[in-house]
């Protein structure tokens, strides 16, 4: 039942096994980078969350055409970024979930090999759920990528039309030519 390692053929076959094991390795880091940047953009999209939290608490209760606007931008905003942080969430819960799936179908193409039992389906059937997880992770992401641009047009559009009402609502100063106000006098100018 068990290698003989002392013969070269057995030792074969043991590192072929062991080449197997070390397959999903791959995935595993795969999915470990994914959660590092998924871990990283959700720290972000939380950030951005409070920050909106903390500029609508600024605005208060004032009614004005440009703070009207400016809630109804940052009722939009929390709205877009609370999305992605559901998003974000489910992602990285799938490529853990994924990450685990992957370690049991080494550790199953171990035992396989080790036990010799009729049961190869077993590790081919852990790897493909990992993979399908780690699949549905990653359109997780693209999803919630497609809401971080979103954000940016509509941080875009509130910017040219928030400045847009400033103009109209507000006295603008007169642009004056700077060069002749810092340049000092001459001395024919005396």
């Amino acid at each position: 039942m068990w290698p003989e390692l002392a013969e070269t053929r057995e030792l074969k076959s043991v590192l072929e096994v062991l080449s197997a094991m070390i397959t999903p390795a791959v995935l595993i880091l795969a999915s470990g980078s994914l959660i590092m940047t998924t871990s990283a953009r959700s720290i972000r999209c939380v950030d951005r969350v409070r920050e909106r939290a903390a500029e609508l608490e600024e605005l208060g209760t004032a009614t004005d055409p440009p703070s009207e606007i400016k809630r109804r931008h940052l009722y939009n905003q929390l709205e877009i970024n609370a999305k992605r942080a559901r998003l974000l969430q489910r992602a990285m819960s799938r490529l853990y979930v994924g990450i685990s799936f992957f370690i049991a179908t080494s550790v199953a193409i171990g035992l396989v090999a080790m036990l010799d039992v009729d049961v190869g389906w077993l590790p081919l059937v852990l790897g493909f759920i990992g993979a399908g997880l780690l699949f549905t992770a990653s359109i997780y992401l693209i999803i919630e990528s497609r809401y971080a641009i979103t954000t940016i047009d509509t941080e875009m559009d509130y910017i040219i039309r928030y400045s847009s009402v400033l103009m109209t609502t507000r006295e603008v100063e007169p642009v004056r030519d700077r060069r002749k106000a810092e340049r000092p006098p001459r001395l024919s100018d005396e």
